[in-house]
């Protein structure tokens, strides 16, 4: 049986995907993206997603750190907290129809605003496939990375929700 080395991605049965973050004689610890650190066996069932051969010893708790935050970067669809400008919490979005004998619908704005960010950060997981793929030439990335932009420049209109400015939409620049 071939020990997995720090860093190594799989997907494990019960926990779903995870890092492997320290490895014994017997055991791996693993980070899984759902449930947090778990300890399984060295020959438990899971699939290897990606295998690292590095001699643990010579990687230290920084650098596994490090490569912890860059793999769930990649992989994970969503991204750190995003907070809400002062002036919306615990606001209402209010969608009010032409026809009078409609009923308005009104949505927590907090509601709304968290979908806002889990579309934002699903685009840029989607960039970063695009940017990553070994199946499409660079021309085509090129063309799919357009159409993000063009994504992004029509969602703009959110970014007066946004507390922080890093957080905007960005379209194309003129």
């Amino acid at each position: 049986m071939k020990i997995l080395g720090i860093g190594s991605r799989i997907n494990h049965n019960e926990f779903g995907k995870g890092v492997i973050t320290n490895v014994t004689s017997t055991m791996y610890w693993v980070t899984f993206m759902d449930s947090g650190i778990e300890t399984i066996s060295l020959d438990s069932d899971f699939e290897i997603i990606e295998a690292v051969t590095d001699d643990v010893d010579t990687i230290s708790f920084s650098e596994v750190e490090q490569s912890l935050i860059s793999i769930l970067r990649k992989w994970s669809d969503t991204s750190s907290i995003t907070p809400i400008a002062d002036k919306w919490k615990k606001g209402t979005l209010v969608i009010q129809p032409l026809d009078a004998n409609l009923a308005n619908k009104e949505i927590p704005i907090d509601t709304f605003f968290h979908k806002i960010v889990m579309v934002r950060d699903r685009i840029r997981v989607m960039e970063q496939k695009i940017n990553s793929s070994k199946n499409l030439d660079d021309q085509e990335k090129v063309d799919l990375q357009q159409y993000i932009t063009r994504i992004y420049g029509s969602l703009t209109t959110f970014n007066v929700l946004f507390n922080n400015k890093r957080d905007h939409f960005i379209g194309v620049k003129k």
